[in-house]
């Protein structure tokens, strides 16, 4: 069913998804239009394919043939021509994954599924500036992709059982566990997670308790993987802003996103990608 896939952005997700597309055996074209970050991206799967290795979870000459299966490259119409299915995963901006889509609607062909990589996004939305609503989907993958297990899979208006089904399929075949998500702003675990990492952000601007101790208390206390503070770091807090401003925008004034993170962002303090954001990555004394 899945004999290759398309990734339309080569970001933290989006290489990351061409990774696990790959390390389960489909050939999986990676497009960006910026060739440092495909030279990146490049590095980033040679280096998750020996950590496999390494580990035991692929053998070395598997490893040599999967990413062999990893394409690269600039145009957009290379990418889409022959894939089976299309992640766009670029910025969480709108107008942009709406062009997206509907260059996408040309270029991939007839039967082609066409998901958004979106945490908060409207698949619907997306899906009308094509031709095909109905093969439409969100993929909502986490960061980093080759650890996270999950993949909420969000139906929009239009989108067929059929493609809910090959997407859930999808999601299988690489190794993921998935759950079904029906339309809504912020879907299921960026809703909740958004509104725990902005009180984080309320928490540290009045004083409650340091940085530090405020994840501590959440990852002991509550027994969270990793702190909110250091969930909006890896993220990054630009995309974290974007993303409250968008729930803020469509489910009220509970998202309102707190005045540090705005503040942080005005700043250029976005978290590990900076260098700076609610922790310092620049000192290598910690």
């Amino acid at each position: 069913m899945f004999q290759k896939a398309a990734v339309i952005g080569a970001g933290t997700m989006g290489r990351g998804i061409a990774f696990a597309t790959a390390m389960n055996g489909i050939a999986v074209t990676l497009q960006d239009i910026n060739e440092d970050t495909l030279e990146a991206s490049k590095t980033y799967i040679q280096e998750q394919f020996d950590i496999g290795v390494k580990i035991g979870k692929i053998s070395e000459d598997d490893a040599k043939q999967n990413i062999q299966k990893v394409n690269y490259t600039t145009s957009m119409e290379e990418a889409a021509h022959d894939a089976d299915i299309i992640i766009e995963a670029v910025l969480e901006l709108m107008d942009l994954k709406i062009n997206i889509f509907k260059q996408l609607d040309q270029l991939a062909p007839r039967h082609a599924i066409l998901a958004t990589n979106t945490s908060t996004m409207s698949p619907t939305e997306i899906a009308a500036a094509t031709s095909r609503p109905d093969q439409c989907v969100a993929l909502h993958f986490f960061n980093p992709v080759p650890k996270m297990k999950l993949i909420e899979v969000v139906r929009g208006l239009e989108t067929s059982d059929e493609t809910m089904e090959k997407a859930m399929l999808f999601g299988e075949r690489i190794g993921k566990e998935c759950v079904q998500i029906n339309e809504f702003p912020g879907f299921a675990t960026s809703r909740m997670n958004c509104l725990i990492g902005n009180e984080a952000m309320n928490m540290v601007m009045e004083g409650v308790g340091s940085v530090e101790d405020i994840d501590k208390a959440m990852k002991l206390g509550l027994n969270h993987p990793m702190g909110p503070l250091e969930l909006a770091d890896l993220v990054g807090l630009d995309t974290r802003l974007r993303n409250m401003e968008y729930l803020h925008e469509t489910l009220g004034e509970k998202f309102r996103p707190c005045p540090l993170l705005i503040k942080y962002v005005k700043a250029g303090r976005l978290g590990r990608k900076s260098g700076k954001g609610f922790y310092d990555y620049t000192d290598t004394t910690k």
